[in-house]
């Protein structure tokens, strides 16, 4: 599951990268001996210049994310409300187990809602790469993935006191004392 999620997460980081690119690029490429902002250049590959994407190609990703970026916004705000309502329900003055089922509901159906686009995004994605650009892809995202998971297992190697753990535990809503 960790993996789906991993895996799926980096595709959309993918996607993501190729709706951010200036406006600009959208109609000529830059050549291989521009100079390259040396920014996030250990965390992600230059997938424009890897995969050796065509001009059209481009085009149609950059178009699949402008269609797909608003109903992405809108599933995500859906889910955020969801899982506000889902807290308010469970930290009750008086917590009401049917009303918490239900909220719970609301979650997973925004849930569904934002891995159905994602899905359908990243497939409407990989229809438009070649069959080689499709195995490099493959090859990228499974370093990629390797890579991720090497922070994470790293991460998780800290000590309780590390500041990654102080923020995460800021995050955490305040429980009642009982």
């Amino acid at each position: 599951m960790i993996k789906l999620k991993l895996t799926t997460l980096i595709f959309t980081g993918f996607l993501v990268a190729f709706s951010f690119v200036p406006s600009q690029a959208q109609d000529e490429i830059p050549p291989n001996d521009a100079p390259v902002p040396n920014f996030n250049k250990e965390r992600r590959p230059n997938l424009l210049a890897e995969l050796d994407l065509t001009q059209d190609q481009i085009q149609q990703i950059r178009r699949i994310n402008s269609e797909k970026r608003p109903l992405m916004q809108t599933a995500q705000q859906k889910m955020r409300e969801a899982n506000r309502s889902l807290d308010q329900a469970i930290y009750a003055d008086i917590a009401d187990e049917s009303v918490i089922q239900a909220r719970l509901k609301v979650v997973q159906l925004a849930q569904a809602e934002i891995s159905e686009i994602r899905s359908m995004t990243e497939y409407a994605v990989r229809k438009i790469l070649t069959p080689e650009q499709l195995i490099k892809f493959r090859e990228l995202r499974s370093r990629f993935s390797k890579r991720m998971e090497n922070r994470f297992d790293q991460r998780g190697n800290r000590p309780l006191n590390a500041p990654s753990q102080r923020l995460l535990n800021r995050r955490r809503p305040m429980r009642p004392n009982y």
